[in-house]
Protein backbone atom coordinates (compact mmCIF):
# COMPACT_ATOMS: atom_id res chain seq x y z
CA UNK A 1 0.00 0.00 0.00
CA UNK A 2 1.53 3.35 -0.86
CA UNK A 3 1.45 6.72 1.02
CA UNK A 4 0.80 9.48 -1.72
CA UNK A 5 0.39 13.20 -0.58
CA UNK A 6 -1.38 15.32 -3.28
CA UNK A 7 -0.99 19.06 -2.74
CA UNK A 8 -4.03 21.24 -4.94
CA UNK A 9 -7.30 20.33 -5.21
CA UNK A 10 -8.67 21.42 -8.62
CA UNK A 11 -10.18 19.31 -11.14
CA UNK A 12 -6.91 17.00 -12.27
CA UNK A 13 -5.28 17.02 -8.60
CA UNK A 14 -8.67 16.24 -6.78
CA UNK A 15 -9.35 12.96 -9.49
CA UNK A 16 -5.82 11.72 -8.89
CA UNK A 17 -6.00 11.87 -5.02
CA UNK A 18 -9.81 10.10 -5.28
CA UNK A 19 -8.33 7.80 -7.73
CA UNK A 20 -5.59 6.65 -5.65
CA UNK A 21 -8.12 6.22 -2.67
CA UNK A 22 -9.72 3.69 -5.01
CA UNK A 23 -7.10 1.15 -5.14
CA UNK A 24 -6.10 1.28 -1.85
CA UNK A 25 -3.49 3.73 -1.71
CA UNK A 26 -3.15 6.08 1.71
CA UNK A 27 -4.06 9.30 0.68
CA UNK A 28 -3.30 12.68 2.52
CA UNK A 29 -4.76 16.13 0.04
CA UNK A 30 -3.34 19.66 1.11
CA UNK A 31 -5.16 22.27 -0.61
CA UNK A 32 -5.22 26.58 0.41
CA UNK A 33 -9.09 26.31 0.02
CA UNK A 34 -11.18 24.46 3.04
CA UNK A 35 -14.49 23.80 1.02
CA UNK A 36 -11.73 21.81 -1.64
CA UNK A 37 -10.40 19.53 1.32
CA UNK A 38 -13.60 19.28 3.39
CA UNK A 39 -15.12 17.67 -0.34
CA UNK A 40 -12.95 15.32 -0.25
CA UNK A 41 -11.81 14.62 3.87
CA UNK A 42 -14.49 12.25 3.31
CA UNK A 43 -12.58 9.71 0.58
CA UNK A 44 -8.77 9.79 2.02
CA UNK A 45 -6.52 9.03 4.88
CA UNK A 46 -6.18 13.39 5.84
CA UNK A 47 -7.13 16.66 4.45
CA UNK A 48 -5.40 19.17 5.02
CA UNK A 49 -5.85 23.27 5.08
CA UNK A 50 -2.78 24.71 4.35
CA UNK A 51 -0.61 26.77 2.55
CA UNK A 52 2.34 24.15 0.70
CA UNK A 53 4.56 26.79 -0.05
CA UNK A 54 5.32 27.28 3.80
CA UNK A 55 7.76 24.37 4.76
CA UNK A 56 6.61 24.21 8.29
CA UNK A 57 2.92 23.65 7.23
CA UNK A 58 4.07 20.65 5.29
CA UNK A 59 6.10 19.76 8.22
CA UNK A 60 3.05 19.95 10.18
CA UNK A 61 0.87 17.65 8.09
CA UNK A 62 3.55 15.06 8.42
CA UNK A 63 3.97 15.09 4.84
CA UNK A 64 8.15 14.00 5.82
CA UNK A 65 6.34 10.47 6.29
CA UNK A 66 5.08 10.14 2.25
CA UNK A 67 7.55 8.68 0.00
CA UNK A 68 5.41 10.04 -3.22
CA UNK A 69 3.75 13.63 -3.82
CA UNK A 70 1.65 15.04 -6.90
CA UNK A 71 2.16 18.63 -7.02
CA UNK A 72 -1.00 20.42 -9.20
CA UNK A 73 -1.75 24.24 -8.07
CA UNK A 74 -2.99 24.96 -11.94
CA UNK A 75 -0.52 27.66 -13.60
CA UNK A 76 1.25 29.52 -10.55
CA UNK A 77 4.71 28.15 -11.51
CA UNK A 78 5.98 30.31 -7.85
CA UNK A 79 4.21 28.21 -5.88
CA UNK A 80 5.08 24.78 -8.12
CA UNK A 81 8.37 25.39 -7.37
CA UNK A 82 8.26 26.17 -4.01
CA UNK A 83 6.27 22.94 -2.32
CA UNK A 84 8.36 20.81 -4.99
CA UNK A 85 11.57 21.95 -3.40
CA UNK A 86 10.35 22.29 -0.41
CA UNK A 87 9.38 18.21 -0.20
CA UNK A 88 12.78 17.06 -1.49
CA UNK A 89 13.82 19.18 1.05
CA UNK A 90 11.57 17.59 3.48
CA UNK A 91 12.78 13.97 1.99
CA UNK A 92 10.05 13.14 -0.01
CA UNK A 93 11.48 10.25 -2.49
CA UNK A 94 9.29 11.00 -5.52
CA UNK A 95 7.68 14.20 -7.08
CA UNK A 96 5.48 14.29 -9.42
CA UNK A 97 4.95 18.19 -10.58
CA UNK A 98 2.16 19.65 -13.14
CA UNK A 99 3.47 21.88 -15.47
CA UNK A 100 1.33 23.75 -18.32
CA UNK A 101 4.73 24.61 -20.57
CA UNK A 102 8.04 23.00 -21.94
CA UNK A 103 9.64 25.79 -19.61
CA UNK A 104 7.94 25.32 -16.52
CA UNK A 105 9.12 21.27 -16.91
CA UNK A 106 12.54 22.11 -17.40
CA UNK A 107 12.78 24.64 -14.41
CA UNK A 108 10.31 22.20 -12.05
CA UNK A 109 12.98 19.27 -13.10
CA UNK A 110 16.04 21.35 -12.02
CA UNK A 111 15.02 21.81 -8.71
CA UNK A 112 13.87 18.96 -7.96
CA UNK A 113 10.98 17.38 -9.46
CA UNK A 114 11.21 13.39 -10.39
CA UNK A 115 8.55 13.79 -12.94
CA UNK A 116 6.70 16.27 -14.78
CA UNK A 117 3.29 15.70 -16.22
CA UNK A 118 1.62 17.93 -19.08
CA UNK A 119 -2.07 17.14 -18.55
CA UNK A 120 -3.49 19.91 -20.77
CA UNK A 121 -1.03 19.02 -23.73
CA UNK A 122 -1.43 15.11 -23.20
CA UNK A 123 -5.16 15.27 -23.95
CA UNK A 124 -4.90 18.05 -26.94
CA UNK A 125 -2.02 15.48 -28.37
CA UNK A 126 -4.58 12.57 -28.00
CA UNK A 127 -7.87 14.46 -29.09
CA UNK A 128 -5.93 15.47 -32.59
CA UNK A 129 -4.35 12.28 -32.83
CA UNK A 130 -7.98 10.59 -32.99
CA UNK A 131 -9.45 13.41 -35.09
CA UNK A 132 -6.59 12.74 -37.71
CA UNK A 133 -6.19 9.11 -37.18
CA UNK A 134 -9.77 7.43 -36.47
CA UNK A 135 -7.98 4.29 -36.37
CA UNK A 136 -5.62 5.02 -33.45
CA UNK A 137 -7.94 4.75 -30.16
CA UNK A 138 -5.25 5.45 -27.49
CA UNK A 139 -2.30 7.76 -27.37
CA UNK A 140 0.13 7.51 -24.77
CA UNK A 141 3.72 9.79 -23.91
CA UNK A 142 6.46 7.57 -22.22
CA UNK A 143 8.70 10.35 -22.69
CA UNK A 144 10.17 13.02 -25.19
CA UNK A 145 10.87 10.41 -27.55
CA UNK A 146 9.29 7.55 -26.73
CA UNK A 147 5.26 6.23 -26.40
CA UNK A 148 2.49 4.15 -26.89
CA UNK A 149 -0.38 3.98 -29.24
CA UNK A 150 -3.21 1.46 -29.86
CA UNK A 151 -4.21 1.00 -33.80
CA UNK A 152 -6.06 -0.85 -35.94
CA UNK A 153 -4.11 -3.51 -37.11
CA UNK A 154 -3.45 -2.42 -41.01
CA UNK A 155 -4.02 -4.37 -43.84
CA UNK A 156 -0.41 -4.90 -44.84
CA UNK A 157 -0.25 -7.03 -41.50
CA UNK A 158 -3.61 -8.54 -42.13
CA UNK A 159 -3.59 -12.78 -42.32
CA UNK A 160 0.58 -12.67 -41.18
CA UNK A 161 2.15 -13.76 -37.59
CA UNK A 162 3.56 -11.67 -36.34
CA UNK A 163 7.15 -12.65 -37.28
CA UNK A 164 6.19 -12.46 -40.89
CA UNK A 165 4.56 -8.68 -40.26
CA UNK A 166 7.91 -7.75 -39.25
CA UNK A 167 6.56 -4.85 -36.94
CA UNK A 168 9.93 -5.24 -34.79
CA UNK A 169 12.24 -5.93 -37.45
CA UNK A 170 11.02 -3.21 -40.16
CA UNK A 171 9.41 -0.33 -37.50
CA UNK A 172 11.65 -0.79 -34.44
CA UNK A 173 8.50 -1.33 -32.59
CA UNK A 174 7.65 -3.90 -30.13
CA UNK A 175 3.82 -5.16 -29.55
CA UNK A 176 2.62 -5.31 -26.06
CA UNK A 177 -0.33 -6.96 -26.74
CA UNK A 178 -3.10 -7.56 -29.26
CA UNK A 179 -7.14 -6.88 -28.68
CA UNK A 180 -9.22 -9.14 -30.26
CA UNK A 181 -13.04 -9.58 -30.45
CA UNK A 182 -13.92 -13.03 -30.25
CA UNK A 183 -17.14 -14.52 -30.42
CA UNK A 184 -18.47 -16.41 -27.20
CA UNK A 185 -21.79 -18.07 -26.16
CA UNK A 186 -23.51 -15.63 -23.17
CA UNK A 187 -25.62 -17.07 -20.47
CA UNK A 188 -29.14 -16.84 -22.48
CA UNK A 189 -27.21 -18.80 -25.26
CA UNK A 190 -26.57 -16.41 -27.69
CA UNK A 191 -23.45 -15.54 -29.41
CA UNK A 192 -21.79 -12.36 -28.69
CA UNK A 193 -18.93 -10.61 -29.32
CA UNK A 194 -16.08 -10.25 -26.39
CA UNK A 195 -13.06 -8.51 -26.08
CA UNK A 196 -9.73 -10.84 -25.54
CA UNK A 197 -6.58 -9.16 -25.03
CA UNK A 198 -3.13 -11.16 -26.05
CA UNK A 199 -0.45 -9.92 -23.73
CA UNK A 200 3.59 -10.65 -25.22
CA UNK A 201 1.85 -12.46 -28.24
CA UNK A 202 4.27 -15.72 -29.80
CA UNK A 203 5.49 -14.90 -32.82
CA UNK A 204 3.56 -17.34 -34.58
CA UNK A 205 0.13 -15.36 -33.51
CA UNK A 206 -1.89 -14.65 -36.55
CA UNK A 207 -3.03 -11.10 -36.98
CA UNK A 208 -6.41 -11.15 -38.04
CA UNK A 209 -8.73 -8.41 -39.30
CA UNK A 210 -10.16 -6.25 -36.08
CA UNK A 211 -7.18 -6.68 -34.06
CA UNK A 212 -5.89 -3.60 -32.06
CA UNK A 213 -2.56 -3.38 -31.57
CA UNK A 214 -0.69 -1.49 -29.12
CA UNK A 215 2.83 -0.68 -29.71
CA UNK A 216 5.48 0.79 -28.18
CA UNK A 217 8.67 2.61 -29.47
CA UNK A 218 10.18 5.78 -30.39
CA UNK A 219 7.59 8.64 -32.00
CA UNK A 220 9.19 8.57 -35.43
CA UNK A 221 9.00 4.53 -35.82
CA UNK A 222 5.26 4.82 -34.60
CA UNK A 223 4.60 7.90 -37.15
CA UNK A 224 6.01 5.23 -39.71
CA UNK A 225 3.84 2.65 -39.07
CA UNK A 226 0.79 4.81 -38.43
CA UNK A 227 1.13 6.25 -42.22
CA UNK A 228 0.12 2.33 -43.23
CA UNK A 229 -3.27 2.98 -42.02
CA UNK A 230 -3.35 6.29 -44.02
Amino acid sequence: MKDVVVIGLGAFGSTVALELAKRGCNVLVIDRDEEQVEALSQYVVNAVTADATDPRALKEAGVENFKIAVVSVGEDIASSILITMNLKELGVDYVVTKATTELQGRILRKIGADKVIFPERDIALRTAESIANPSIFDYIELSPSYGIIEIVAPPQVIGKTLRESQIRSKYGLNLIAIKREVPIIDEGGKTVLSEEIIVSPAGDEKLIEGDVLVLIGKYDDLERFKKLRR
